[in-house]
């Protein structure tokens, strides 16, 4: 089988598209870097859909835990002080057991059995709860002087939020946001490590980087090709995440850009 059958036959693999046998003896670096490849859509689909739901809900924990309501206020500091004080593997792993316990009770709960769905939305609350933090102490750093403009524009309610706090809150919060961004799609590979089933051998880059490691005994070819393929994707979102800094910084000097500075977190 050449390298390009091989692309074709497996690297779509992860999703249900193409062979669907392991290749069993012979191991070449074409099967290796594809298959590998293949289950990295698994880590992105993760990703972007926890990064986006997240973001949303992150608003809306920051601006809870910055209210006076002690109903707005209370619930959202235990949210964030629970998803930040356990370990992400633990999190997937009792998530898995409550909705397998649950879905013979409730059908809802029945989708969220399977990683495609279940560990989405433990990623999704997990990052929320980070980057709803994050955006917590972006909003505590907003300079008076700005919500005293936006006062004396006459700019009250949602209108002063939407064209002043949220802008500024964004501004001050990117670069440790793009952080947390970058350590979401690297936590993505202990999804279906961490109850979750692997059906049909259907799992993500970590998955077919551990079964080559297995069957070859030699770790330093799979693990690496993983590495390089999570170096390539964090290249990608510092990129993405460096050009909406770039526009929310669009209005300040040249000079006073802020750049990017990525501190990668090792754990949490």
């Amino acid at each position: 089988m050449t390298c390009w059958e091989t692309i074709t036959a497996y690297g779509l693999r992860s999703i249900g598209i193409g062979e669907q046998l392991l290749p069993r003896s012979d191991f070449t670096l074409c099967q290796q870097f594809t298959l590998i490849g293949s289950g990295m859509i698994w880590n992105i689909y993760f990703g972007v859909f926890a990064l986006v739901l997240g973001f949303f809900l992150a608003t809306a924990v920051a601006m809870g835990k910055a209210s006076k309501s002690f109903w707005l206020r209370k619930p959202s500091e235990w949210f964030i002080f629970a998803f930040r004080g356990s370990p992400l593997f633990i999190q997937f792993f009792f998530a898995y057991f409550l909705f397998l316990s649950l879905k013979g009770q409730f059908p809802f709960f029945t989708p969220l059995t399977s990683a495609a769905y279940g560990a989405l939305f433990v990623l999704f609350l997990n990052t929320a709860a980070y980057t709803g933090e994050i955006f917590y102490g972006a909003l505590q750093s907003i300079p008076k002087g700005d919500i005293e403009a936006a006062d004396a524009y006459g700019l009250s309610g949602f209108t002063r939020f939407r064209r002043v706090i949220w802008p500024t809150m964004l501004r001050l919060a990117w670069p440790a946001y793009t952080n947390e961004a970058i350590f979401l799609f690297h936590a993505t590979t202990l999804a279906f490590f961490g109850g979750f089933p692997i059906l049909k051998q259907r799992g993500d880059a970590l998955y077919y980087a551990n079964y080559f490691a297995d069957k070859t005994f030699n770790p330093f070819v799979p693990y690496p090709i993983l590495a390089g393929y999570f170096i390539l994707l964090t290249l990608v979102v510092i990129g993405l995440f460096g050009l909406v800094n770039t526009r929310l910084n669009r209005h300040l000097p040249q000079e006073r850009h802020k750049k990017l500075r990525i501190k990668p977190q090792v754990i949490r």
